[in-house]
């Protein structure tokens, strides 16, 4: 049995880290006696999360470039040269057999110094647009999954697998949960569900929206599950703890709050847009306009225009959102077509199919 040795790197946003646990979990089933290691960026939330899942984990020194002049981005230079030094030392020291990258400023340098000293490289991209750390390093890496077609304009297109996004395995199933996801949110049966998801950190928009609409859903007979993030928690914890609403401020069981809902409202991250997919119901996309080259946006237009779900736009909000919920409350007919046409787009074996390429990489070291 070969013992391999493997690293991972990708983080910032739940979005690069989820993936890389994802991936490291199926190789782990594969090669019990493979290590593995995973690097991130310091003070960012895979130094909680990756030991969470029991891997370990370095940190670099490393940020992403500000869009506008700040002392961080003139700091950015030695950033990088530090974290380029640090990635160094680490592959000497731990001599991976394999570097596999899933997006995040904290796979550049890793990847990069891998390259550079012939090491067998994968990368990641889960976005329909692809960030700047897998553009730089797209043109080095001897393997790059994706989750969107017409990824060529980007990366070598001799390079290019399409696999999908790796999301959680417990999904799959979610039909047979429904009673225990009523019983685990303390929800009343026979009562329309929404449940609401701003991302891993919260989304102060999202947020605002929701607590506006408190009377709105009341009026409705609707019931929310409400995940506001860690940061706005205990702003809203007020208003989001009452027989119709269940705040939280993180969701530990996402299949259970996928299984009791009946629509969605919810960020466009890549990650978030996969596992809509393998869920397979109706979803409004509110798409974050903060994120690098307005990738959230293009993510959901993937979906939206397949008639696989419903845009509305930040600025929107306001004049759109309860005219299309309403809408789409009252038509059974419209839950249906967006319910079965977003599973339609689902690949399921995306965690799988990494690895066997991962696999392929390391038998032609």
């Amino acid at each position: 049995m070969n013992k391999y040795k493997i690293i991972l790197s990708g983080g910032g946003t739940g979005g690069h880290i989820y993936p890389a646990i994802a991936i490291a979990d199926e190789l782990k089933s594969r090669h019990p006696e493979a290590e593995f290691l995973f690097v991130g960026a310091k003070d960012r939330m895979e130094m909680e999360k990756v030991p969470q899942a029991g891997y370990k984990i370095i940190g670099l020194w490393i940020t992403g470039i500000q869009r506008k002049l700040t002392l961080k981005n003139l700091m950015f230079p030695f950033k990088l040269i530090s974290s380029l030094m640090k990635s160094k030392m680490i592959i000497k020291d731990f001599k991976p057999d394999i570097c596999i990258g899933t997006g995040g400023f904290a796979s550049g340098p890793l990847l990069q110094t891998a390259t550079s000293m012939g090491i067998p490289t994968l990368i990641q991209e889960q976005n329909s647009f692809p960030g700047i750390t897998n553009k730089w390093l797209s043109k080095k890496v001897n393997k790059i999954c994706v989750a969107y077609d017409n990824l060529d304009r980007f990366f070598p297109a001799e390079k290019i697998v399409k696999t999908g996004n790796p999301v959680r395995q417990d999904l799959l199933d979610i039909e047979n949960k429904v009673e225990e996801a009523l019983t685990y949110f303390n929800l009343q049966e026979g009562k329309q569900t929404l449940l609401v998801i701003g991302g891993s950190l919260g989304s102060k928009r999202i947020n605002q929206l929701i607590k506006k609409e408190i009377d709105y859903f009341l009026t409705n007979n609707v019931q929310v599950i409400w995940q506001c993030g860690k940061l706005y928690y205990e702003e809203y914890k007020m208003d989001g703890h009452n027989k119709h609403m269940k705040l939280h401020a993180f969701l530990n069981r996402m299949d259970l709050a996928y299984a009791a809902a009946d629509f969605i409202v919810s960020r466009a991250g890549a990650g978030s847009v996969s596992e809509l997919c393998i869920v397979g119901k109706p979803v409004i996309f509110i798409p974050s306009p903060n994120v690098a080259e307005d990738h959230q946006t293009k993510n959901a237009l993937s979906i939206t225009e397949k008639e696989a779900g419903i845009l509305i736009r930040e600025a929107d909000l306001e004049v759109d959102f309860e005219n299309k919920f309403t809408q789409l409350i009252k038509s059974k007919d419209k839950q249906k077509v967006l319910g079965d046409n977003i599973k339609k787009l689902a690949l399921v074996n995306a965690t799988r199919q990494i690895a066997d390429e991962v696999d392929k990489l390391l038998k032609n070291k």
